[in-house]
Protein backbone atom coordinates (compact mmCIF):
# COMPACT_ATOMS: atom_id res chain seq x y z
CA UNK A 1 0.00 0.00 0.00
CA UNK A 2 1.17 3.58 -1.23
CA UNK A 3 1.71 5.71 1.80
CA UNK A 4 -1.06 8.31 0.59
CA UNK A 5 -3.67 5.37 0.26
CA UNK A 6 -3.99 4.89 3.66
CA UNK A 7 -7.18 7.40 3.59
CA UNK A 8 -9.92 6.86 1.17
CA UNK A 9 -13.44 9.58 0.77
CA UNK A 10 -16.51 7.51 0.15
CA UNK A 11 -18.39 10.53 0.48
CA UNK A 12 -18.80 14.37 -0.75
CA UNK A 13 -21.17 16.90 -1.10
CA UNK A 14 -20.97 20.83 -1.30
CA UNK A 15 -18.36 23.09 -3.26
CA UNK A 16 -18.14 26.53 -1.10
CA UNK A 17 -19.14 24.31 1.57
CA UNK A 18 -17.38 20.77 1.46
CA UNK A 19 -18.88 17.46 3.71
CA UNK A 20 -16.48 14.45 3.30
CA UNK A 21 -16.09 11.59 5.06
CA UNK A 22 -13.06 10.12 4.69
CA UNK A 23 -12.25 5.92 5.77
CA UNK A 24 -8.91 5.10 7.54
CA UNK A 25 -8.30 1.88 5.78
CA UNK A 26 -6.28 0.32 8.40
CA UNK A 27 -8.50 0.80 11.38
CA UNK A 28 -12.02 1.42 9.65
CA UNK A 29 -12.16 4.44 11.67
CA UNK A 30 -14.82 7.11 9.73
CA UNK A 31 -13.77 10.99 9.83
CA UNK A 32 -15.80 13.99 9.13
CA UNK A 33 -14.14 16.36 7.42
CA UNK A 34 -15.99 19.98 6.65
CA UNK A 35 -14.34 23.18 4.93
CA UNK A 36 -16.11 26.38 5.25
CA UNK A 37 -14.38 29.06 3.48
CA UNK A 38 -11.17 29.10 4.89
CA UNK A 39 -11.59 27.59 8.04
CA UNK A 40 -12.02 23.25 8.31
CA UNK A 41 -11.98 20.71 10.32
CA UNK A 42 -11.65 16.88 11.20
CA UNK A 43 -13.43 14.78 13.50
CA UNK A 44 -13.75 10.69 13.83
CA UNK A 45 -17.83 9.83 13.19
CA UNK A 46 -19.24 8.52 16.97
CA UNK A 47 -22.56 6.66 17.02
CA UNK A 48 -25.48 7.24 19.35
CA UNK A 49 -23.09 5.50 22.21
CA UNK A 50 -20.15 7.62 21.42
CA UNK A 51 -18.01 4.91 19.77
CA UNK A 52 -16.12 5.50 16.97
CA UNK A 53 -17.87 4.84 13.12
CA UNK A 54 -16.17 1.72 12.05
CA UNK A 55 -16.21 0.69 8.52
CA UNK A 56 -14.96 -3.25 8.74
CA UNK A 57 -12.57 -4.49 6.01
CA UNK A 58 -15.03 -6.86 3.29
CA UNK A 59 -17.02 -3.37 3.49
CA UNK A 60 -14.31 -1.38 1.97
CA UNK A 61 -12.63 -4.17 -0.15
CA UNK A 62 -16.11 -5.08 -2.20
CA UNK A 63 -18.51 -1.69 -1.54
CA UNK A 64 -15.52 0.94 -1.98
CA UNK A 65 -13.85 -1.48 -4.67
CA UNK A 66 -10.16 -0.65 -2.37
Amino acid sequence: MRQDDRFIRIYTKGIATLNEVWVDRETGVNYLFHVSGYAGGLTPLLDKDGKPVVTDAYTLEHAYDR
